[in-house]
């Protein structure tokens, strides 16, 4: 079969974009140490970034629906690396988590446009493996942003890392531009009227708002596990640095290779029993973590990320299933309730584990998955397109 350029540059959409949201993760114990404060503060360069994605997600469906879909992923692309160039010249907490700010507001222009461009571009039967390829971009560009990161910051500093993430964005946006067709199947929407119309319907669905669920409950779970990890591994008896920190994330790459066989595990079994296999692949690897040695952590986070990426590739795809109009609208929803979630993990956990450590962290996490597995198998009750749509998807 002929290679799809399409697949290329979805997976480019993603993985630009996440490049730059967890890049600080394995800076995180350096970061507490030299800006003197808590686990909270440092990891707030986290959270603020995703809840700026939660708040900008909303407005983008309108304008995307409005101005097309390549025009405005390329555009957030290009203002993504400005920002983050400029981040690079923070030399507060304050300053830093200004610009981690302004870099989530253009990240949902990305993420969201991206889901909705192939959810009406790419044939149903093949749909899985399309949203798939955009999943494993997210989690090449979640790896890179990470291990990119703690090398260039153990050489040098954390400022020149953000310099090569800005260059990194540019070269992203270069591949999207280059190969990401112009969208053939869409239907300009102007008015913002049938947008907040469309909201209204959306947020009044019992489907769409369990999904939104799922995912902002995946996120929670994926930003809480490898933030907190971080000080588990940097504590004794481990007492991993900055750069062995970085080679954790080498985990993700195991996912890079899973999440595309959960895209045909989509297109086979449907997305409710893809999510479910999921979230107990995941809680199981997270229970490995807990046993005290490097290579089971290891292990567990590896098994866990595969998990988790196959819950999203689920759970994201689910949304061209429920949603049969304004996609990037619904898609942008979507995201707010999932950003909303990853902030969230990246500050909740805190104070369990203030109080009981990483076993406390892994039992919290494990009650999140529990709630979304039960939700998606209340309410994921429509047929995917593999299995009994006999019509295509088409925006309205």
């Amino acid at each position: 079969m002929r290679f799809d350029p399409r697949y290329l540059a979805v997976g480019a959409c993603g993985g630009t974009a996440f490049l730059d949201m967890y890049a600080t993760q394995p800076l995180l114990p350096e970061l507490r140490v030299e800006f003197h404060t808590g686990e909270a503060a440092v990891g707030a360069t986290i959270s603020v970034l995703t809840f700026a994605c939660a708040m900008a997600a909303p407005f983008v469906g309108p304008l995307a629906d409005a101005l097309g879909r390549k025009r405005v992923i390329v555009t957030a692309i290009l203002g993504l690396a400005l920002v983050t160039f400029a981040a690079a010249g923070a030399t507060t907490l304050h300053a830093l988590l200004a610009w981690r700010f302004v870099q989530g507001l253009f990240m949902p222009a990305v993420f969201a446009v991206t889901v909705a461009y192939v959810a009406e571009e790419f044939p149903p039967a093949i749909g899985g493996r399309a949203i798939s390829a955009y999943i494993a971009g997210n989690v090449l560009g979640g790896f890179l942003g990470r291990y990119v990161t703690a090398i260039v910051a153990a050489r040098w500093d954390w400022h020149v890392a953000f310099v090569v993430l800005g260059v990194m964005n540019l070269g992203g946006g270069a591949v999207v531009w280059a190969l990401l067709p112009r969208a053939k199947r869409f239907t300009r929407q102007a008015s913002a009227v049938g947008a907040v119309r469309a909201i209204g319907r959306f947020v009044r669905d019992p489907v769409l708002l369990a999904t939104y669920a799922v995912g902002g409950s995946v996120l929670f779970s994926l930003v809480a596990a490898l933030t907190f990890v971080t000080y588990h591994l940097a504590a004794p008896p481990f007492g991993l640095g900055t750069v062995a920190l970085g080679n954790v994330f080498f985990v993700y790459l195991v996912a890079v290779v899973a999440t595309p066989l959960a895209g045909r595990l989509i297109d086979r079994l449907g997305h409710r029993a893809t999510v479910l296999i999921a979230i107990a692949t995941s809680a199981t690897g997270l229970l490995l973590t807990l046993i005290p040695s490097i290579v089971a952590i290891v292990a567990g986070l590896t098994v866990m990320t595969t998990g988790v990426f196959a819950a999203q590739a689920s759970s994201q795809g689910y949304i061209g299933i429920v949603a049969r109009e304004r996609r990037s609208t619904a898609a942008a929803l979507y995201l707010t309730v999932y950003y909303t979630g990853g902030g969230l993990g990246a500050i909740l956990p805190a104070t369990v584990w203030s109080r009981g450590g990483w076993p406390a962290t892994v039992a919290l996490i494990l009650v999140v998955q529990l709630l979304a597995a039960a939700l998606a198998a209340m309410f994921w009750t429509r047929p995917s397109p593999g299995a009994a749509l006999a019509e295509p998807i088409v925006a309205g």
